[in-house]
Protein backbone atom coordinates (compact mmCIF):
# COMPACT_ATOMS: atom_id res chain seq x y z
CA UNK A 1 0.00 0.00 0.00
CA UNK A 2 1.56 3.48 -0.90
CA UNK A 3 0.46 6.73 0.79
CA UNK A 4 1.02 10.45 -0.29
CA UNK A 5 0.77 13.30 1.57
CA UNK A 6 -1.41 15.52 -0.33
CA UNK A 7 -1.50 18.19 2.01
CA UNK A 8 -0.44 18.71 6.00
CA UNK A 9 -1.25 21.67 6.77
CA UNK A 10 -4.46 23.65 8.21
CA UNK A 11 -6.59 26.71 7.81
CA UNK A 12 -5.97 26.95 11.92
CA UNK A 13 -3.54 29.85 12.72
CA UNK A 14 -3.59 31.00 8.79
CA UNK A 15 -0.64 33.94 8.97
CA UNK A 16 -1.44 37.11 7.80
CA UNK A 17 -0.34 38.25 4.09
CA UNK A 18 3.09 39.58 4.88
CA UNK A 19 3.67 37.67 7.56
CA UNK A 20 7.83 37.56 8.71
CA UNK A 21 7.58 33.94 10.90
CA UNK A 22 10.13 31.40 10.13
CA UNK A 23 7.50 28.99 8.10
CA UNK A 24 6.11 31.18 5.75
CA UNK A 25 9.29 32.89 4.93
CA UNK A 26 11.06 29.45 4.71
CA UNK A 27 12.47 28.67 1.44
CA UNK A 28 12.15 24.91 1.96
CA UNK A 29 9.73 23.13 0.66
CA UNK A 30 8.77 21.21 3.48
CA UNK A 31 7.50 24.43 5.14
CA UNK A 32 4.73 24.53 2.00
CA UNK A 33 1.34 23.19 3.55
CA UNK A 34 -1.62 22.72 1.81
CA UNK A 35 -4.96 21.99 3.36
CA UNK A 36 -4.98 18.19 4.82
CA UNK A 37 -5.36 15.52 2.34
CA UNK A 38 -4.21 11.84 1.73
CA UNK A 39 -4.01 9.62 -1.32
CA UNK A 40 -3.86 5.45 -0.55
CA UNK A 41 -3.10 3.43 -3.63
CA UNK A 42 -3.95 -0.28 -3.00
CA UNK A 43 -4.58 -3.16 -5.39
CA UNK A 44 -5.11 -0.96 -8.02
CA UNK A 45 -7.40 1.20 -6.14
CA UNK A 46 -7.17 4.50 -5.51
CA UNK A 47 -8.30 6.84 -2.73
CA UNK A 48 -8.53 9.94 -1.09
CA UNK A 49 -9.29 11.15 2.63
CA UNK A 50 -10.99 14.42 2.38
CA UNK A 51 -11.10 16.81 -0.43
CA UNK A 52 -9.99 20.45 1.19
CA UNK A 53 -9.94 23.22 -0.91
CA UNK A 54 -6.65 23.00 -2.88
CA UNK A 55 -8.20 19.59 -4.11
CA UNK A 56 -7.58 20.50 -7.40
CA UNK A 57 -3.90 22.00 -7.00
CA UNK A 58 -3.16 18.94 -5.43
CA UNK A 59 -4.74 16.40 -7.84
CA UNK A 60 -2.66 18.82 -10.39
CA UNK A 61 1.01 19.03 -9.03
CA UNK A 62 0.74 15.28 -8.35
CA UNK A 63 -0.53 14.30 -11.62
CA UNK A 64 -3.12 12.10 -10.56
CA UNK A 65 -5.49 10.51 -13.29
CA UNK A 66 -7.58 8.21 -10.97
CA UNK A 67 -9.53 8.17 -8.16
CA UNK A 68 -11.84 5.72 -7.53
CA UNK A 69 -13.40 6.55 -3.99
CA UNK A 70 -13.43 9.51 -1.42
CA UNK A 71 -13.54 9.43 2.13
CA UNK A 72 -14.64 11.94 4.44
CA UNK A 73 -13.71 12.62 8.17
CA UNK A 74 -15.89 14.80 8.75
CA UNK A 75 -18.28 18.52 6.98
CA UNK A 76 -15.71 21.42 7.74
CA UNK A 77 -15.05 23.53 5.06
CA UNK A 78 -11.04 22.60 5.08
CA UNK A 79 -11.98 19.15 4.25
CA UNK A 80 -14.96 19.30 1.59
CA UNK A 81 -14.88 22.73 0.20
CA UNK A 82 -12.88 20.93 -3.39
CA UNK A 83 -15.68 18.19 -3.82
CA UNK A 84 -17.06 19.71 -6.85
CA UNK A 85 -13.54 18.89 -8.79
CA UNK A 86 -14.37 15.43 -8.61
CA UNK A 87 -16.23 16.08 -11.76
CA UNK A 88 -12.76 15.78 -13.54
CA UNK A 89 -12.66 12.26 -12.73
CA UNK A 90 -16.10 11.76 -13.76
CA UNK A 91 -15.30 12.34 -17.21
CA UNK A 92 -11.47 10.76 -17.37
CA UNK A 93 -12.51 7.78 -15.54
CA UNK A 94 -16.21 7.53 -16.84
CA UNK A 95 -17.26 6.94 -13.49
CA UNK A 96 -19.53 8.47 -10.85
CA UNK A 97 -17.36 8.87 -7.85
CA UNK A 98 -18.80 7.00 -4.35
CA UNK A 99 -18.42 9.42 -1.31
CA UNK A 100 -18.24 7.40 1.74
CA UNK A 101 -19.51 9.86 4.65
CA UNK A 102 -21.60 9.49 7.87
CA UNK A 103 -25.70 10.68 7.63
CA UNK A 104 -24.44 14.15 9.38
CA UNK A 105 -21.79 14.80 6.96
CA UNK A 106 -23.74 13.61 4.00
CA UNK A 107 -26.56 16.07 5.16
CA UNK A 108 -23.94 18.61 5.00
CA UNK A 109 -22.68 18.01 1.70
CA UNK A 110 -26.19 18.46 0.53
CA UNK A 111 -26.45 21.81 2.21
CA UNK A 112 -23.21 22.92 0.72
CA UNK A 113 -23.19 21.64 -2.65
CA UNK A 114 -26.97 21.54 -3.29
CA UNK A 115 -26.66 22.08 -7.24
CA UNK A 116 -25.81 18.04 -7.29
CA UNK A 117 -28.56 17.06 -6.04
CA UNK A 118 -31.00 18.99 -7.41
CA UNK A 119 -33.77 17.70 -9.46
CA UNK A 120 -33.09 19.28 -12.45
CA UNK A 121 -29.53 18.55 -13.13
CA UNK A 122 -27.29 21.32 -14.61
CA UNK A 123 -25.12 19.61 -17.89
CA UNK A 124 -21.90 18.72 -16.00
CA UNK A 125 -22.11 18.94 -12.64
CA UNK A 126 -20.37 16.65 -10.22
CA UNK A 127 -21.50 12.75 -10.37
CA UNK A 128 -21.23 11.48 -6.66
CA UNK A 129 -22.51 8.51 -5.32
CA UNK A 130 -23.51 8.73 -1.52
CA UNK A 131 -22.46 5.57 0.86
CA UNK A 132 -22.80 5.69 4.62
CA UNK A 133 -20.29 5.12 6.82
CA UNK A 134 -21.27 3.55 10.00
CA UNK A 135 -19.76 2.30 12.65
CA UNK A 136 -18.61 -1.32 11.15
CA UNK A 137 -16.17 -1.93 8.90
CA UNK A 138 -17.24 -1.22 4.61
CA UNK A 139 -15.54 -2.62 1.86
CA UNK A 140 -13.73 -0.12 -1.04
CA UNK A 141 -13.46 -2.27 -3.92
CA UNK A 142 -12.79 -5.00 -1.68
CA UNK A 143 -10.43 -3.28 0.79
CA UNK A 144 -11.62 -3.13 4.12
CA UNK A 145 -11.81 -0.04 6.10
CA UNK A 146 -12.51 0.21 9.96
CA UNK A 147 -14.11 3.47 10.98
CA UNK A 148 -12.69 4.83 13.90
CA UNK A 149 -14.36 7.49 16.09
CA UNK A 150 -12.59 10.29 17.43
CA UNK A 151 -13.29 13.40 18.90
CA UNK A 152 -12.69 16.73 17.36
CA UNK A 153 -13.77 18.37 21.15
CA UNK A 154 -17.65 17.44 20.90
CA UNK A 155 -17.87 16.48 17.44
CA UNK A 156 -17.55 13.24 16.57
CA UNK A 157 -14.92 12.24 13.34
CA UNK A 158 -13.96 9.68 11.91
CA UNK A 159 -10.66 8.30 11.51
CA UNK A 160 -9.73 5.12 9.18
CA UNK A 161 -7.94 2.34 9.17
CA UNK A 162 -6.85 0.33 6.35
CA UNK A 163 -4.74 -2.88 7.13
CA UNK A 164 -2.13 -1.63 9.12
CA UNK A 165 -2.21 1.99 8.46
CA UNK A 166 -4.20 5.06 10.59
CA UNK A 167 -5.43 7.95 9.60
CA UNK A 168 -6.40 10.36 12.00
CA UNK A 169 -7.01 14.04 11.89
CA UNK A 170 -8.68 17.27 13.75
CA UNK A 171 -8.72 15.21 17.15
CA UNK A 172 -8.26 15.83 20.56
CA UNK A 173 -9.45 13.03 22.16
CA UNK A 174 -9.92 8.87 21.41
CA UNK A 175 -11.53 6.61 24.12
CA UNK A 176 -10.14 3.60 25.10
CA UNK A 177 -12.76 1.47 23.13
CA UNK A 178 -11.64 3.11 19.74
CA UNK A 179 -7.86 3.44 20.57
CA UNK A 180 -8.21 -0.96 20.27
CA UNK A 181 -9.06 -0.33 17.04
CA UNK A 182 -5.86 1.41 16.33
CA UNK A 183 -3.61 -0.94 18.29
CA UNK A 184 -1.20 -2.93 16.15
CA UNK A 185 -1.38 -0.58 13.33
CA UNK A 186 2.20 -0.32 11.70
CA UNK A 187 1.71 3.24 10.68
CA UNK A 188 -0.37 6.17 12.63
CA UNK A 189 -1.22 9.59 10.94
CA UNK A 190 -2.18 12.10 13.74
CA UNK A 191 -2.69 15.69 13.86
CA UNK A 192 -0.30 17.64 15.87
CA UNK A 193 -1.52 21.14 15.27
CA UNK A 194 0.65 23.85 17.44
CA UNK A 195 2.47 23.63 21.20
CA UNK A 196 -0.15 25.51 22.67
CA UNK A 197 -3.34 24.23 23.97
CA UNK A 198 -6.09 24.04 21.60
CA UNK A 199 -9.48 23.32 22.26
CA UNK A 200 -10.01 20.62 19.35
CA UNK A 201 -6.70 19.36 17.97
CA UNK A 202 -4.07 17.33 19.83
CA UNK A 203 -0.87 19.62 20.80
CA UNK A 204 2.38 18.33 19.75
CA UNK A 205 3.08 17.33 23.13
CA UNK A 206 -0.36 15.44 23.10
CA UNK A 207 0.33 13.66 19.98
CA UNK A 208 3.65 12.61 20.92
CA UNK A 209 1.99 10.83 24.04
CA UNK A 210 -0.67 9.58 22.09
CA UNK A 211 2.30 7.88 19.83
CA UNK A 212 3.98 6.25 22.76
CA UNK A 213 0.96 4.95 23.91
CA UNK A 214 0.03 3.52 20.64
CA UNK A 215 3.14 2.54 19.75
CA UNK A 216 3.27 2.15 15.95
CA UNK A 217 6.45 1.36 14.20
CA UNK A 218 6.36 4.61 12.29
CA UNK A 219 4.40 7.53 12.84
CA UNK A 220 3.58 10.83 11.27
CA UNK A 221 2.60 13.94 12.07
CA UNK A 222 -0.01 16.38 10.03
CA UNK A 223 -2.92 18.81 10.63
CA UNK A 224 0.65 21.43 11.12
CA UNK A 225 -0.22 25.08 11.61
CA UNK A 226 2.53 27.51 10.96
CA UNK A 227 2.85 28.00 14.44
CA UNK A 228 4.45 24.62 15.16
CA UNK A 229 7.57 25.65 13.35
CA UNK A 230 9.61 24.87 10.43
CA UNK A 231 10.28 21.42 9.40
CA UNK A 232 14.17 20.52 10.20
CA UNK A 233 13.36 22.05 14.07
CA UNK A 234 10.79 20.59 14.62
CA UNK A 235 12.23 17.09 13.52
CA UNK A 236 14.76 17.18 15.82
CA UNK A 237 12.63 17.36 18.62
CA UNK A 238 10.63 13.69 17.74
CA UNK A 239 11.64 10.22 19.08
CA UNK A 240 13.16 8.54 16.44
CA UNK A 241 9.58 6.64 15.33
CA UNK A 242 7.69 9.78 14.73
CA UNK A 243 8.12 11.72 11.53
CA UNK A 244 7.35 15.29 10.45
CA UNK A 245 4.88 14.77 7.31
CA UNK A 246 5.16 17.39 4.68
CA UNK A 247 3.65 17.54 1.17
CA UNK A 248 4.61 15.13 -1.36
CA UNK A 249 6.07 12.52 1.26
CA UNK A 250 5.47 9.06 -0.10
CA UNK A 251 5.42 6.07 2.48
CA UNK A 252 4.77 2.56 2.06
CA UNK A 253 2.82 0.12 4.19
Amino acid sequence: MKITFLGTGTSQGIPLIGCDCRVCTSHDAKDKRLRTSVFIEHNDTNIVIDTGPDFRQQMLRGNIRKVDAVLFTHEHKDHIAGLDEVRAFNFINQMIMPVYATERVQSAIKREFAYIFAEEKYPGIPQIELKSIVDQTFEVNGIKVVPIEVMHHKMSVKAFRIHNFTYITDANYISEAEKEKIKGSEVIVVNALRRNHHISHFTFEEAIELMEELKPKRAYFTHISHQLGTHDEVSLELPDFIHLAYDGLKIEV
